[in-house]
């Protein structure tokens, strides 16, 4: 089987005082930050595709259009589902979806690119190597 449109992933958490807007400084309440809401959509698209890839492979997000719909409180649990639309050779297109225990609290269309991870980590090195 390899990665094509259709395959789906979810992970579960629950919402942690280390989540909310407060800790991450994009807000002034104790909710789930937006920040940490994309977060787990990235995450939950990595683990679609994480069995498809070689050892040499890892994929970066290069895209997130998300909407953050409603709050949700420390201590509530969080299901986020994301599903492959597209697949252009190492691109991926996702569609991802959040809820809490009580309603949708997100979604966005997300994208991620295939890479080889000694070549990207490299230039990562290079890049602060150049700075230095």
């Amino acid at each position: 089987m390899s990665i094509e449109p259709g395959l789906t992933g979810e992970i579960v958490r629950i919402v942690a005082e280390s989540d909310t807007a407060v800790v991450y400084g994009s807000g002034l309440v104790p909710v789930l930050s937006t920040p940490h809401l994309i977060a787990l959509m990235e995450c939950a698209a990595q683990l679609v595709i994480e069995p498809f890839l070689t050892e040499e492979q890892t994929s970066v997000g290069i895209r997130v259009a998300m909407r953050h719909i409603a709050a949700t409180p420390v201590g509530m649990q969080v299901r986020v589902r994301a599903e492959i639309l597209e697949v252009d050779r190492r691109r991926l297109s996702f569609k991802v979806e959040a809820w809490d225990e009580v309603e949708k609290i997100g979604e966005a269309e997300h994208e991620r690119f295939i890479v080889d991870a000694v070549r990207f980590m490299a230039r990562v090195t290079e890049k602060a190597e150049a700075q230095a």
